[in-house]
């Protein structure tokens, strides 16, 4: 009783006494403390390491902030025996600690003992459940929510119910933004995943940790913000690993792996067994064909957490975002034997699954992870979009799939498995590829819908198509009602993609493969792929050609929309001229040593000359194409005041420069001077060779100048020229349509409405002018197929078309006559015709059971 007498007074009297020398040893603590924190955060590791054990040592009692820096400093060096042992001495001193156990769970796992640092996460919930009371502050509250993440809590409930508590107490605390930033990065919501980051960088707007996960967050929409953000992070903390890998994970996705690998060597030099270093290795070593170092890299990653199921996992989605799904398959598959239940592993499996037409096996992988996360957006996602394909109908022949909306498949299905045996038999035999699988072919009329079954999210980058090697996804007309993009020119493209893919087993360049099926777009249609434009020549002409080697990098981060189309026709335009410079059994033996895991510069080298000749002449090749390009044109932009027309001086140079023609013609349509703008939009057709992609541009203004002087023929040659360049053009197909009609050109009518059908296949003008042209070219099979084409999107007239309908029927004797009457007089009762057609129908079906009866009884005797 002494003793708890002395304790419960004395005690407070000699902290008392003693305040002042206290109160001045805490600031000095304190002081020294935040000078650790921010060596930690500057990458000053050794200094933090050396102060924090210094500390340790001085002092009485154990520091836990102290105890907690210095296992910190020492998982950034990669010291992870000695980050376990630190960690557990403090558990020692402090075993109701939160936070010394999670450091000690992370420590344990990274040296190596998954099983045994396991046991702090189930004393960090034990803890808590008995003392909550006492962890309600905001670094408690992130360690128990990161606990109960590792332990399969529903993160959502972590997030809303512990997270946001945190931060709620403390908005200061860079804990919580940290956690809650990963935790929406591992679930794939990137845009909660910036708001946290962004959010903690306003109260530590140099903080690295944070910064690098704005860039993460930013890597699937935005290459540049992200490429920013490291910039920033790595000039807090030139020895941040974590900035140096997403910075090399970039690399590896532009194809820059010399320089991805500089990256990981960087961070090797602060963590010389960082774990995601050693796997980014073991991909470039894949990727190079390396398969001995591979496996040696693979295992350097491996060396101290064996069963780390991160490790195979990351080397397999770096795999599969190559395109290598097989390959990125197994490797998932192997993080799985590491550990049944990483819900990445088996959400990237599932996804690699789809991609390669397994299936089965990746909708029942993807329900997996849905039930044990409901939080998984990619599950979700994929989950919702399953219950749609199962709406959608199914086209299949020998060689094809075809999955789409039903209503579209009716329309133009038949169209696009026409158009795919057309590419499969040229293609297939062009490139000497056998293709022993069908492939599997899906068209959304939703974007999202394709973004989810392409990427996983319901984001799309712009893509139209995208092939994985048998099976293609591509965005269908219905979602591209702003701006029309010709279909068929993009399934062909894709196809093209399953031929070059099958050829090289998915191992080639991102350049080369989008570069040939750009090529083979032209090949089949001149109207279809990319040719030279204005701004194209400018872009050449002025240094803006990307090296070959570096091509594949100008898709993934374009300085505009525009740089993005250039770096597709320039990709075309290589692979022209390799084909026309080397001929195409060249391009062919290049793409067979790709699939036999050649480099494909060395490739190049063997079989046309080394790669910088062979750069230097296709620039000379390219600039050569650009001059040809209005080559009787003067090319030089002039200043504003003589462009816009305002400088007299413009009048003198109009004869032969391009930009001021063209800007003459459109000042003179504005100013509704038709007869005037005709001379300047004549002499730009007659500088351009024909077929020349600019025409399609003046062939459109000149056929409106036309139009508006009532000069109706030459208005419709000027649209059958235009039409003949233009594959998206359906306003002048609209209007060619009708002028030909009125001509009785049928052909031409027919030709037209093929090409809007080739942009638009979901509108009933089209059909109408196709139906009456094959009706009036004595098609009438086609003209049928047409009408019941053009009843599936509500006519205005249905009666019309019934009938018409029954006509052809009954001219070819096709079954059905009758009940297509019927439809049209169920909505044209008083149609005199559809009754006369009717008693016809039933006179001359009572005369054939009378023959059928007349035919019985004269039998009858001789039976």
């Amino acid at each position: 009783m002494v003793g708890v007498y002395l304790d419960r007074f004395v005690t407070p009297r000699i902290l008392l006494i003693g305040g002042c020398l206290f109160s001045m040893a805490a600031a000095v603590s304190a002081a020294s403390l935040e000078s650790a924190k921010e060596w930690l955060i500057k990458g000053e590791y050794e200094r933090c390491l050396k102060a924090s054990r210094q500390a340790l040592s001085e002092q009485g009692r154990y520091s836990e902030e102290w105890g907690i820096l210095l296992g910190r400093a020492l998982l950034r060096l990669g010291r992870y025996q000695e980050a376990e042992e630190a960690a557990l001495e403090g558990v020692r001193h402090r075993p109701g600690s939160l936070r010394l156990r999670w450091l000690a769970f992370r420590a344990g796992r990274r040296n190596g003992s998954p099983q045994k640092a396991k046991s702090h996460l189930k004393q960090i919930y034990y803890s808590y459940r008995q003392r909550a009371w006492a962890y309600q502050d905001s670094p408690d509250l992130v360690a128990f929510g990161r606990a109960l993440l590792e332990l399969g809590v529903d993160p959502k409930i972590v997030l809303e119910q512990i997270l946001e508590k945190a931060h709620e107490k403390d908005q200061k605390y860079r804990g919580t933004y940290l956690a809650a930033g990963r935790l929406a990065l591992e679930k794939h919501d990137y845009k909660l995943a910036a708001e946290w980051y962004q959010k903690g960088l306003k109260h530590f707007p140099k903080d690295p940790d944070l910064l690098w996960g704005v860039a993460r967050a930013y890597k699937p929409s935005d290459r540049a913000k992200m490429m920013s953000s490291l910039k920033a992070a790595l000039k807090v903390n030139p020895s941040h690993a974590p900035s140096y890998l997403l910075m090399a994970d970039h690399l590896i996705d532009s194809e820059s792996y010399d320089a991805a690998l500089e990256k990981v060597k960087q961070a090797l030099k602060t963590n010389p067994d960082h774990p995601k270093a050693w796997a980014y290795r073991a991909v470039m070593a894949h990727l190079k064909s390396k398969p001995a170092k591979e496996a040696r890299f693979r295992e350097k990653a491996l060396a101290f957490w064996e069963t780390n199921p991160e490790v195979d996992y990351l080397i397999g989605f770096k795999l599969s975002q190559k395109y290598r799904f097989r390959e990125g398959a197994e490797y998932q598959r192997l993080a799985l034997e590491k550990d049944p239940d990483y819900l990445p592993a088996k959400i990237q499996l599932a996804q690699d699954l789809l991609r390669l037409g397994k299936e089965d096996q990746g909708w029942a992988l993807a329900k997996e992870v849905r039930e044990a996360d409901q939080y998984n957006v990619r599950a979700y996602n994929l989950l919702t979009l399953k219950d749609k394909l199962e709406s959608f109908t199914t086209l299949t022949n020998r060689h094809f799939v075809l999955r789409m909306e039903p209503k579209e498949a009716a329309l133009y299905g038949d169209r696009a498995l026409e158009l795919l045996g057309k590419a499969r038999d040229r293609l297939a035999e062009k490139y000497g590829v056998d293709l022993k699988e069908r492939t599997v072919v899906e068209i959304f009329p939703e974007q999202k819908d394709f973004g989810v079954r392409t990427f996983g999210m319901p984001d799309n980058p712009g893509y139209l198509g995208v092939c994985f090697g048998d099976v293609i996804t591509m965005n269908s007309p219905a979602s591209q009602t702003a701006n029309p993009r010709n279909w068929e020119a993009v399934l062909w493209h894709e196809f093209c993609h399953v031929i070059t893919l099958n050829r090289t087993r998915n191992k080639m360049p991102r350049w080369l493969s989008e570069g040939i099926s750009v090529f083979e777009e032209k090949q089949a249609d001149s109207t279809w792929g990319q040719s030279m434009t204005p701004q194209y020549r400018r872009m050449i002409l002025n240094g803006e050609l990307t090296p070959i080697q570096d091509l594949s990098a100008a898709f993934l981060a374009p300085k505009s929309g525009r740089h993005l189309q250039f770096a597709y026709y320039e990709a075309s335009l290589v692979v022209e001229f390799l084909v026309r410079e080397f001929g195409l059994k060249t391009l062919k033996d290049v793409l067979t040593e790709l699939g036999e895991g050649r480099e494909v510069y060395a490739a190049l080298a063997d079989h046309t000359v080394p790669l910088k000749p062979l750069e230097e002449r296709f620039e000379s090749y390219a600039k050569e194409k650009a001059r040809e390009l209005g080559s009787g044109f003067n090319w030089k932009k002039p200043g504003g005041a003589i462009l816009d027309g305002s400088d007299p001086a413009w009048e003198a140079l109009s004869p032969n420069n391009y930009w001021v023609l063209r800007r003459k013609a459109e000042r003179l349509i504005g100013e509704e001077k038709w007869k005037r703008a005709k001379k300047p939009l004549k002499r730009l057709i007659e500088g351009f060779s024909e077929g020349s992609q600019p025409l399609a541009a003046v062939y459109r203004r000149l056929a409106r100048v036309h139009r508006e002087l009532g000069e109706s023929e030459a208005e419709y040659q000027v649209l059958k020229k235009l039409a003949a360049c233009d594959s998206e053009a359906i306003e002048a197909y609209r209007r060619l349509m009708k002028l030909a009609s009125e001509r009785g050109d049928w052909e031409v009518v027919a030709q037209t409405a093929g090409r809007y059908l080739a942009v638009s296949p979901l509108r009933s003008l089209p059909f109408r002018y196709q139906a009456e042209a094959q009706e009036a070219l004595g098609h009438p099979r086609q003209a049928m197929g047409a009408y019941r084409k053009r009843l599936k999107l509500s006519p205005t007239d249905p009666a019309a078309i019934h009938f018409r309908l029954a006509r052809l029927m009954q001219q070819t004797d096709t079954p059905g006559v009758k009940r297509q009457v019927l439809k049209t007089l169920e909505h044209a009762p008083r149609f005199r015709k559809a009754h006369a057609m009717l008693l016809d129908q039933v006179s001359g079906s009572n005369q054939t059971e009378a023959v059928k009866e007349d035919g019985r009884l004269k039998q009858s005797p001789q039976e």
